[in-house]
């Protein structure tokens, strides 16, 4: 009997290898309904057509992270269904506005891949494009990977690990928005603070707490078409390292930006996220907070009316952030901490 849907293993991988995913996804005004119902995103662009439309788009784009996602997910059989944890994240661009009834598909090409010591796994480093049903790149990420090995004396490729930019440059950046902010909607966006009224160096605790439950995190990942085993199969995972299921970090992620429009609320796109480290794992049953700080301002080079913020957004577990927990005196994390995340985001000037 033939077995099906095995994924890849580490052996498996090489560089200059390149995957097609299918099948392709069209998201709906469905998909982002639900989405907001999963995560309580509030930034204006999203959640009012109305308001989207006085920035020149045609309805309200859908969001940056569910367009990832969805991105993501298309790569899971073919990179991460053997997968122990998604490390982290680099250059990653969001090139072109996705809406509703758009169809994405996704490529894949490995860049390189080392084995653990243990010689039972190995980190995969891959960059993954994705495209709308008219061909159009609309967004391109790196991201590495710790994936299981078939056989522990299963003959393995040449280290290479690639040399991923630190940052994405400015220059690098888009701004979908067709018109500037009029000062008749600055009072619609729900929050005071434009580019020019935030600092470098300035921080926010985003106060509320989101306690991730079984069901919603079931549910994200089925929407995404990540059917990596460590996120949907409670039976293998009883056996994995934790003895039950983790949380899709990129869930992390998105209760981390729907908490920051509390302070942020002018933050309305992520134009490119720079690093990104899952720190921990996360369980159903946490409770997620949030606190970022101001790293860096830039103007857009082809708009005068918009500019990008790089921020850095932290997430804890069961830890309120007003006292902003962070890395301890050793350099280690503190043991709350469930995610890094370095990324730029566009902001009006008005």
């Amino acid at each position: 009997m033939t077995s099906a849907g095995g994924g890849n293993f580490f052996e498996d991988f090489h560089a200059g290898q390149v995957f097609h995913h299918a099948p392709a996804r069209t998201l709906t005004s469905g998909d982002s309904a639900l989405y907001t119902a999963l995560y309580g995103a509030r930034f204006a662009t999203q959640s009012s057509v109305e308001f989207a439309r006085s920035l020149g788009f045609p309805s309200s784009p859908i969001d940056d992270l569910l367009v990832f996602h969805t991105v993501f997910g298309k790569t899971v059989p073919e990179i991460s269904l053997n997968a122990i944890a998604n490390l982290g994240y680099a250059d990653c661009r969001f090139v072109r506005p996705v809406f509703a009834g758009d169809t994405l598909s996704a490529t894949t090409e490995v860049l390189g891949s080392r084995e653990n010591a243990n010689r039972e796994s190995g980190i995969v480093y891959v960059r993954t494009a994705g495209f709308n049903q008219r061909g159009e790149q609309v967004l391109t990420y790196a991201r590495w990977v710790m994936v299981r090995k078939r056989s522990k004396d299963a003959a393995v490729p040449t280290a290479i690990v690639p040399d991923l930019p630190k940052a994405v440059a400015p220059d690098h950046l888009h701004v979908f928005a067709v018109d500037a902010l009029a000062p008749k909607h600055r009072a619609e966006t729900g929050g005071p603070r434009f580019f020019d009224d935030l600092a470098v160096g300035q921080r926010f605790d985003h106060a509320d707490g989101m306690t991730v439950e079984d069901a919603e995190h079931m549910m994200a990942t089925r929407l995404y078409h990540n059917t990596a085993r460590v996120h949907f199969n409670a039976h293998s995972e009883k056996q994995g390292r934790f003895g039950k299921r983790i949380v899709y970090g990129g869930h992390v992620i998105s209760v981390a930006r729907a908490l920051s429009y509390n302070g942020l609320e002018n933050a309305f796109f992520v134009a490119g996220i720079n690093a990104g480290r899952h720190v921990a794992p996360c369980f159903a049953g946490d409770t997620i907070y949030a606190w970022s700080e101001v790293l860096e301002k830039a103007q857009s080079h082809t708009r005068k009316d918009w500019g990008f913020l790089r921020l850095r957004t932290v997430a804890a577990k069961d830890r309120p952030c007003g006292d902003f927990p962070d890395k301890q005196a050793d350099g280690s994390y503190d043991p709350s901490i469930l995610l890094d995340l370095d990324y730029w985001v566009v902001v009006p000037r008005a």
